[in-house]
């Protein structure tokens, strides 16, 4: 297994990172432990978790379960064979009853530490802000677009919640600050001000990113080797779509389409022409489609960690051999041309 440093003096972790996200919902307390050791025996320590989980559905009602089963978990006096990256959640989540604030150095604080209590640790190795307060064009809002206009409020924020984020690694409850769902110039502000401040460098941005969304490939890919920011890549199966078990439309009883339809927008005229695009090249290459798509972020010309997730263990035992699988140059040539053919489908 490859490993990778987050940013200057940042963690050690693996190049695959364990997702959590169902636990809690889909995914009981007893099978969401046995993924951990699961994953530890395949010397996956990384873990990554948000205050605001499970999902499917999000819910003010479990709101923080799954940071209480990884804490859980932790009680049993293994915390330190883990790296637990986690979130605070941004403006207006709904998940919130009242809605959650805006970031600020108050908000940061106050997830740290409700994140510490439910995790049963004195310690964070990562802490991301689960989105920008000034918005972004993720999660499909790319087609409609408005990018905000107030960069010097943008500025004072950042060097606010770095200031903050300084005292509490100085505390010894966070590691390392890190971003999620940014756009190239957020990222190259945050990298700014924490140089002319002498404040912490952010380690690591979580987007999304897979065969079927690659909005990361040009500015995101430049900024991320330029500066030293590997990317934590979530949904790297398309939430289920490259595994081809919703091909032709099909709704498997408990599956993620069954609470959301459209897959939070990815469920589009052009995705299933796509996906059978990408699921016949497996099938010529005779290779996994579900491998070759977790297996193709080694390929990238910067450093891209797929978070893995599985709403029963069978599901990540089918996931985790990616691990120790190259893709042949042939084969990434036949993605690219398959990209080219079929772009944007959502």
């Amino acid at each position: 297994m490859t490993h990778h440093t987050l940013s200057p003096k940042g963690p050690t972790v693996p190049d695959f990172c364990l997702g959590t996200m169902t636990w809690g919902t889909q995914t009981p307390v007893a099978d969401a432990h046995h993924q951990i050791d699961m994953a530890l025996e395949r010397g996956l320590n990384f873990l990554d978790t948000a205050e605001m989980y499970p999902v499917n559905p999000i819910s003010a009602d479990t709101l923080g379960r799954t940071e209480d089963i990884i804490g859980q978990w932790n009680a049993k006096g293994a915390r330190d064979r883990l790296i637990i990256a986690t979130k605070v959640s941004g403006d207006g989540a709904g998940v919130i009853p009242g809605g959650a604030p805006p970031i600020s150095a108050a908000r940061l604080r106050s997830g740290v530490e409700g994140s510490l209590k439910r995790l049963q640790t004195d310690f964070i190795d990562i802490f991301q802000l689960h989105w920008p307060n000034r918005g972004s064009y993720h999660f499909r809002k790319n087609w409609t677009y408005t990018p905000p206009r107030d960069k010097a409020r943008t500025r004072a924020h950042i060097a606010e919640v770095l200031t903050e984020a300084a005292a509490l690694i100085a505390e010894g409850k966070i590691g390392r600050i890190a971003l999620s769902n940014e756009t190239a110039w957020g990222l190259a502000q945050w990298i700014a001000v924490a140089e002319a401040q002498d404040l912490p460098r952010v380690a690591c941005v979580q987007n999304e990113y897979s065969l079927l969304c690659r909005l990361f490939d040009t500015d995101m890919a430049e900024a991320s080797v330029m500066e030293d920011v590997p990317l934590l890549a979530f949904s790297p199966l398309a939430t289920g779509l490259l595994t081809g078990k919703y091909a032709g439309g099909v709704i498997p009883e408990g599956s993620r389409r069954e609470k959301s339809d459209t897959l939070g927008g990815r469920i589009t005229p052009r995705v299933f022409e796509t996906v059978s695009a990408y699921l016949g090249l497996a099938r010529d290459w005779h290779i996994d489609p579900v491998h070759m798509a977790l297996a193709w972020h080694r390929s990238r010309p910067f450093v891209s960690i797929p978070i893995i997730g599985a709403t029963i263990s069978k599901q990540l035992a089918h996931q985790l051999p990616a691990m120790d699988l190259a893709l042949d140059p042939e084969l990434i040539a036949a993605i690219d041309a398959c990209h080219r053919a079929h772009p944007l489908p959502y």
